[in-house]
């Protein structure tokens, strides 16, 4: 099987991943953003199943979506489970319809198969203002939580706090190559959290390949497969600038 383009870091596949994906092997995760079947385009159009191809080929996934792609679709996603949610804040957006709240978010799913303790999951943390810091030395105690499966937990207090679950991230729309890019930052944070470094991640709706630049970013290989060939055309020359490209929109 005939790569589109290939590189020391990122491997690019034109085609249909339901035709493409059984003849490659495992992944450390999947980050990706399928079609959410919502418009009347020609290429949004949902395809069916294809949670259940991606589970024989990795254990952790990142999927993009609205709330009513996955409502609509959950019975594509039995035999996942999901670890969290987050809310890519975009700042901005069109809306499709005059009659509902113009959405400006999207949501990202975690999603995961076998024991969570045998994932990884590195927490990402930022930096708290100094004025709210305690002194680095104070070692703090929590009591249960009321929710199943959260227990007591202790803490050393190091100025910093766990990533809150919305990302702000406003869409540029004057240099993106794909009408439904993903910013990079977004993307690096997801695959820093859900891959070990050196490891690989999955994207098979590419798009404009933002998961592989993020993963080049983050010290990680990519395997992207795209259906539409102008995609991958656009793709392969944007790959083609290694690590040069820092764009914010993926």
């Amino acid at each position: 099987m005939e790569p589109y383009f290939a590189d020391e870091t990122v491997t690019l596949y034109h085609g249909d991943a339901f035709e493409i994906l059984p003849q490659l092997g495992a992944f450390d995760l999947v980050v990706t953003d399928p079609p959410y079947g919502e418009t009347s385009l020609d290429w949004d159009t949902y395809p069916t199943g294809w949670p259940q191809l991606i589970a024989e080929h990795t254990r952790s996934m990142w999927c993009f979506g609205s709330m009513r792609m996955f409502v609509d679709h959950w019975i594509d996603f039995a035999g996942w489970r999901m670890s969290q949610d987050v809310v890519w804040d975009k700042g901005r957006a069109t809306s499709p319809a005059a009659d509902r709240l113009r959405r400006v978010h999207e949501h990202v799913l975690h999603f995961y198969r076998g024991p969570w303790r045998d994932l990884y999951h590195q927490t990402p943390r930022t930096q708290i203002d100094q004025r709210g810091r305690r002194s680095p030395a104070t070692t703090r105690h929590a009591g249960p939580s009321t929710h199943s499966g959260y227990g007591p937990s202790t803490w050393t207090e190091t100025g910093t706090r766990l990533v809150e679950s919305v990302l702000h991230a406003p869409k540029d729309r004057t240099g993106t190559i794909n009408p439904t890019e993903k910013p990079i930052s977004v993307l690096q944070l997801l695959i820093s959290y859900a891959c070990p470094p050196g490891g690989t991640v999955l994207d098979v709706f590419a798009g404009s390949g933002s998961t592989a630049v993020a993963a080049r970013h983050t010290g990680r290989s990519a395997v992207l497969i795209e259906k539409r060939e102008e995609q991958c055309e656009t793709t392969a020359r944007r790959l083609s600038q290694g690590v040069l490209d820092l764009g914010d929109s993926p």
